[in-house]
This record gives structure tokens, sequence and C-alpha cells, in this order.
């Protein structure tokens, strides 16, 4: 008995997880986070894809307003760096970030113990329960 990766060797395991994340509860989250990387990572998994907004938690309101809630979210970023588990893997995360003043929304791509690239939001969400543009921008569209 093969393997999948014996007959197609070019293919890619992909990990999303649907974290039980809570608004501010940054090193809960954080070790919820650690622990899908290990899993992800334990499974096969090249790229792992978390929620949005994992590390603060998507509920924060107008704690998005506060810049303890970037710190935080980046603290939480610099220990997953620190803590080798990035490495091998890249880790898609979402966390707020503070840039020239103006607040996004963002995926981060880590691998290696590095940053490899941040994404902010091009479309927020701001109907029914949603109301994004309060707290964040969209990226503005390219010039």
């Amino acid at each position: 008995a093969q393997s999948a990766r014996a007959y197609a060797p070019n293919l890619l395991t992909v990990a999303t997880c649907a974290l039980n994340q809570w608004a501010l509860d940054y090193d809960g989250n954080l070790r919820r986070v650690l622990e899908s990387i290990e899993v992800a990572k334990a499974r096969g998994a090249r790229y792992r894809l978390g929620p949005e907004l994992e590390l603060t938690g998507y509920g924060c309101a107008d704690h998005f307003l506060e810049s303890d809630t970037y710190l935080h979210a980046w603290e939480s970023v610099a220990a997953l760096l620190r803590s080798g588990v990035t490495d091998g893997i890249v880790c898609d995360v979402g966390l707020p970030v503070m840039h020239r003043n103006v607040r996004y929304n963002c995926r981060a791509l880590l691998l290696d113990g590095r940053v490899l690239l941040l994404r902010p939001k091009l479309y927020l969400a701001n109907d029914g329960n949603y109301r994004e543009r309060r707290w964040f921008q969209a990226w503005p569209a390219a010039r």
C-alpha cells in the first residue's frame, strides 16, 4: 500500500482550522493556534490556514480602536516565531495591524521563524451582523 504522495508527489496538504477563539484571550488564543499548527504538522500539512483575526478573537468590537489590541497581537506573532512551530510549514494567521495610523484586518504568512507577508483585507463585511468598517479600513485599490 503506497501513499498518495507516491502517486502524486506534487500534492500539497492544507490544514484549515476552526478554532474556539475568544475576544481578548491572547494567551488562550495563542495556545490554541500553537496546538493547531502542531496538529497540522503532525498530519503532514505544509500550509495551515487559521480563522480571521484569530490572535485577538473576531469579536473584540471597539477594543479594535485601542492600541493595546495591536500590541498584544504582535506579541502573539513574536511568540509563534520564537517557538519554532513555523519551521517547515506556512502558517496563515489572522490579526489586526496598524499601519501609518490606519487599522487593517490582515493575514500574516509565517514560515521558518519569519514573517513572509502581511495582506490586509480588500473588502470588509459591513451588513447584517458585521460592522468591520467601524474598526478597519479596506486596503486601497492599486493606483
